[in-house]
């Protein structure tokens, strides 16, 4: 990651995203809570014209996005859409007033890489934070069921030939795997030896051969599919 992206401690930078300040305040505290935590914590109040308007004043490793914000109860994922086109370096968690299986499902759909319920404990975040950062996924077992739901009604597989042959090709095959690792494009494009747009141009094809809309969709694809090989 980028020096510049570094807590100037060495602390996990956290930006914390919510409608008021007395939710700010609730979350604050639960860092608060926990011996050497390690955590750098800032906050952003308000609508999402409003945070999103502030963003780049920020460069967070993680942010926690509340999908309610002032202007309405859905307004956190427009936050979280801004966050993948500005911060691609910022692992972003969403925070969700209620689990709802659509919810969940857009939360990743749109690049968040956690989703924590605010029925969950709050000494479970902080556990959440630092998997999301380490470059892995956070959800629960109720979770994974929604998005695994979600997956069977993706198309299955195609082939591009009678002798069953896979339609990815070698270099495809490879970047899925790199991604299903947590890899981020640029560490994929290091690994690969190649540029960050190349990985980008070769995730449009895989997505457009396996009939999938996220990273989220082709990992869990990907594991499917290995699974059944197995």
């Amino acid at each position: 990651m980028p020096e510049s992206l570094r807590a100037p401690d060495n602390r996990i930078s956290v930006l914390v995203i919510t409608p008021d300040n007395i939710t700010a305040e609730l979350l604050k505290s639960a860092f608060r809570h926990e011996r050497k935590q390690g955590f750098a914590v800032q906050t952003l109040i308000g609508s999402s014209q409003k945070v999103i308007g502030k963003l780049g004043a920020h460069k967070p490793h993680v942010a926690l996005v509340c999908d309610e914000l002032q202007d309405s109860p859905h307004a956190g994922f427009k936050v979280l859409q801004k966050l993948q086109e500005s911060h691609q370096h910022t692992a972003a968690i969403m925070l969700l007033q209620r689990i709802k299986p659509d919810s969940v499902v857009e939360a990743f759909r749109e690049g968040a890489r956690g989703v924590f319920s605010r029925d969950h404990s709050l000494k479970a975040l902080s556990k959440c934070i630092r998997t999301v950062h380490q470059g892995q996924y956070w959800a629960s077992n109720d979770d994974l069921g929604h998005i695994m739901g979600a997956l069977s009604q993706l198309k299955p597989l195609r082939f591009n030939n009678s002798e069953g042959m896979p339609l990815l090709t070698r270099r495809e095959e490879d970047v899925v795997r790199l991604v299903a690792d947590g890899l981020k494009n640029a560490e994929v494009a290091m690994r690969l030896k190649v540029a960050e747009h190349t990985v980008r141009n070769y995730l449009y094809r895989i997505f457009d051969k396996l009939g999938v809309s996220s990273r989220v969709e082709l990992i869990l694809y990907a594991y499917n599919q290995w699974n059944h090989n197995d």
